[in-house]
């Protein structure tokens, strides 16, 4: 079994106010299925972290021989310059987990040094394996400046379903995003081999951001995957005929990968989308139906 090593300088330089200011925090989880008086189950085998990275107990709403709910923790509540955040997550064959949070996520402005804050999730599914990865939306203050990354590895036979939502600025307070850069990064391969690379930048000062050719203005994106279908045609007529026709998103597939896109103002018509859309999925992927996580009720 391969443990999660992680690589870097210690977070020492956290407690620093200068242009080195690094404060790093990591987690490391393990599903597997194991046997069970009542037949297998997963369970949460690996739990390792350092730094203000936790997870609540693993859950298991849908039944004991169902798929195992986590909810990430970040007690902080969002990340400031200097952060370096990891989340290494694997799911060994024939496990199946659900990954979450349990609040939105928050990109603070930067300080006056201008030291961009880092954060990174690393996700391997094994063969026979299933990860829905569905974390809350993510809130970028004006100002932000930093990197998020995804990396999703599967096997053979491997499946995965999950989402990404970013919101800019603070409408509701009258705070745009006229400041700062992001830049994401999503790399998905199967076996080694890409399926899905992509990398962009959010620089309210480029060209691109207001551009229609672009981003347009817009100030919420969200993008949902999923990995696994049997029928991704068929799951893609599902979407389109279950969900509110809308100019602001739309659904396609390349090299066995589903993709819906929205684009627009409204965090919670993006979260609306992205929810029914893993509704109608999740039993084409799994064979299961949609089991919402309490966490996102309260």
């Amino acid at each position: 079994m391969t443990v999660y090593q992680p690589i870097g300088p210690e977070s020492d330089s956290g407690h620093r106010f200068d242009p080195a200011r690094r404060w790093a925090a990591w987690l490391d989880l393990r599903f597997a299925q194991r046997p069970s008086g009542r037949g297998p189950v997963t369970q949460l085998v690996r739990n390792a972290h350092d730094g203000p990275l936790r997870v609540q107990r693993p859950f298991h709403p849908e039944g004991p021989n169902g798929c195992c709910h986590v909810y990430l923790l970040h007690p902080p509540g969002g990340l400031v310059s200097g952060d370096a955040l990891t989340y290494h997550t694997t799911v060994e064959t024939g496990a199946h987990a659900l990954v979450t949070t349990p609040a939105a996520a928050k990109l603070y402005q930067t300080d006056s040094h201008g030291v961009a804050w880092t954060q990174h999730a690393d996700l391997h599914v094994e063969p026979g394996a299933t990860l829905e990865w569905l974390p809350q939306e993510t809130l970028a203050f004006n100002g932000s400046r930093g990197t998020q990354s995804t990396r999703i590895d599967l096997a053979d036979g491997a499946r995965c379903l999950g989402w990404e939502m970013l919101a800019l600025g603070r409408p509701a307070s009258d705070l745009p995003f006229v400041t700062g850069r992001l830049e994401q990064r999503f790399h998905l391969t199967r076996n080694g081999q890409p399926l899905w690379i992509e990398r962009q930048t959010l620089d309210p000062h480029h060209r691109r951001f207001r551009g229609a050719w672009g981003q347009g203005g817009a100030t919420v994106q969200a993008t949902l995957w999923a990995v696994g279908l049997e029928d991704d045609r068929a799951a893609i007529e599902a979407l389109r005929e279950a969900m509110p026709a809308s100019g602001r998103w739309a659904v396609t597939q390349r090299q066995g990968v589903l993709l819906l896109r929205y684009i627009g103002d409204d965090r919670n018509e993006a979260w609306d989308l992205c929810e029914q859309a893993w509704t109608i999925l999740r039993p084409q992927l799994t064979g299961q139906t949609a089991r919402r996580p309490r966490i996102w009720s309260t």
